[in-house]
């Protein structure tokens, strides 16, 4: 039997008498790109916190590579890279003492640390900044510092919350090469996205999450055909599942 390498077992969240997450099931494997899709409010995000031990699950739990997060959190916590869709970085550092940092945390040792941080500022294009302060750096190259922070440690699972948001065009590809290349390396990566043609053409799978419960699973082709649609694009597909009627909304109010 193959291991998952992320899996959530009846994952709920309540909040008072709102339930964000219900009864969340699934298995992700080694070196799978798992895309992570919803409306917003749908619990895409409470969900990844709950599977990177940011918020604690009302029920249910959490593995990483077979270890409980809530059971043995060093262990899980350090196979793991994560990226939230706000980049969480120091403004009054610069991205080479960023990296550094992060580094350290993950105790890699000095040698390895050295080489990786060369390697990541130029893959992120920042080789010519990476002394400069983190807070002079824009949204975009701060993603990119947030996400070479993610990769310092050689994590074998990464989450990544709207990876591409506030990227150009040509950030956004190169980001997206790097991920498709570490899942041919096995790692796996889990991603959340709104921006369903990059889920549509990158991801191996897609879980889609509308009002707390993940209504759908599978590969692109496995949905079409549960929405009985061959010809289907994933949006026209994600609109059906989650009864999403914004065209007919904006016809009718444009008197069509």
């Amino acid at each position: 039997m193959v291991l998952a390498m992320i899996k959530a077992i009846e994952l709920t969240k309540r909040f008072g008498s709102v339930t964000a997450v219900n009864n969340v099931n699934l298995a992700i494997s080694k070196g799978e790109l798992f895309g992570f899709l919803g409306p917003n409010g749908a619990g895409k995000t409470t969900t990844i916190k709950m599977l990177t031990g940011l918020l604690k699950p009302t029920e249910g739990r959490v593995e990483i590579g077979g270890f409980d997060i809530a059971k043995e959190p060093l262990k899980a916590k350090s196979l793991f890279g994560y990226v939230p869709d706000q980049p969480n970085v120091y403004d009054k550092l610069t991205a080479r003492e960023f990296l550094t940092f992060i580094a350290d945390l993950y105790r890699v040792d000095g040698k390895t640390r050295e080489r990786k941080l060369g390697d990541l500022l130029q893959l992120m294009e920042l080789e010519d900044r990476g002394d400069e302060l983190i807070q002079g750096y824009s949204h975009g190259m701060k993603q990119k510092v947030a996400i070479a922070g993610a990769l310092i440690h050689d994590p074998r699972v990464i989450f990544l919350d709207e990876p591409t948001v506030g990227l150009d065009p040509k950030s956004a590809r190169k980001i997206k090469d790097i991920l498709r290349e570490l899942c041919n390396r096995g790692v796996t990566i889990f991603m959340s996205t709104h921006i369903l043609e990059i889920a549509e053409r990158m991801c191996d799978r897609v879980g889609i999450i509308n009002k707390g419960d993940l209504v759908a699973v599978g590969t692109v082709e496995e949905l079409r055909h549960q929405a009985r649609g061959e010809n289907s694009s994933l949006e026209d597909i994600f609109l059906q599942i989650t009864g999403g009627s914004e065209h007919e909304d904006v016809i009718g109010f444009l008197g069509g």
